[in-house]
Formats: C-alpha cells, sequence, structure tokens
C-alpha cells in the first residue's frame, strides 16, 4: 500500500511542482494525517483521497503546510491547533487545488469547491475575511475563463 501511496504523491509532486509549490513528505505522513481526529463530520478517507488528485493535492499541500511550521503529523493535530492555523493551512490547500482544476480547465470543479466553502459553520470569524479575498479571486479567474469561452 505504501508503494502506491509513493506513487501517487510522485505524481502530485510533479504536478504541485508546475504550479510552483515544493512538497516534501512522505507516504507515511498521509496515512498519518488520513486518521486525524477533525472536528467537521469530515467524510472524505485515504481510499477517495488516493482516487481523487484534488484531494490528493489539496491533503498532500495540508501535510506539507503543517511539516513546514515544525509540526509532527498526529491523531489530535487538527482539533488541538488554533483553528484559525487550520483554516490557513486548509485555504492554501485549497488554493492549490483549485489553481490545479482551472490549469486543467475543470472549471467544474473548480466552481464546486468554492461553493462549498461558503456559509461554513466552522469557520473563525477572523479568518471570514482572509476566506473572502481568497475566494472572490478564484470567483473572478473563473467568470473571466467563462467569457472567453463564450462564442
Amino acid at each position: 500500500m505504501l508503494e502506491e501511496i509513493e506513487s501517487k504523491i510522485e505524481k502530485a509532486r510533479r504536478i504541485l511542482e508546475s504550479l510552483n509549490y515544493h512538497l516534501d513528505i512522505s507516504a507515511q505522513d498521509l496515512v498519518d494525517y488520513m486518521s486525524t481526529d477533525t472536528y467537521t463530520e469530515d467524510k472524505v478517507n485515504l481510499r477517495d483521497v488516493l482516487e481523487n488528485e484534488y484531494f490528493l493535492i489539496h491533503e498532500l499541500v495540508e501535510i506539507n503546510e503543517w511539516k513546514k511550521r515544525g509540526f509532527k503529523i498526529h491523531r489530535r493535530i487538527i482539533v488541538d491547533s488554533p483553528r484559525t492555523l487550520v483554516y490557513t493551512i486548509h485555504y492554501i490547500a485549497l488554493e492549490k487545488e483549485i489553481e490545479y482544476a482551472l490549469q486543467r480547465g475543470d472549471y467544474a470543479w473548480a466552481k464546486e469547491r468554492i461553493r462549498s466553502q461558503l456559509g461554513d459553520p466552522y469557520m473563525p470569524e477572523e479568518f471570514k475575511p482572509q476566506a473572502k479575498l481568497i475566494l472572490e479571486k478564484f470567483i473572478k479567474i473563473l467568470e473571466s475563463k467563462e467569457k472567453s469561452l463564450d462564442p
């Protein structure tokens, strides 16, 4: 199983390099991260992540961001950390995920991911302005891309 995961991480690493993002994580990091406790009813499991390159990129960037900040991946990393930090990391990952979807021309995925973030009941108040700026940036990009596709 770890070999399959390493192979998928390597593919994602190349994708992220094309988005000017350097990834430094292992298969074990991903396995550990996918078993963390969360305060949301997150239904995405390791198999889902391995079968969806967007989810994989998202989770790998989150792990990388935790590690860049000096954290060791453990079961309670999310629930024991300040929620603003959790959301900062989540949105960095979301940006890379949506950038990749846009690079591939998968506007439906990008739209759905933006829609899924709106009205998040767990988002801390102090993070909402930053989240709004990030989401609005991608909404404008999508609107521009869709206009360029109109005949």
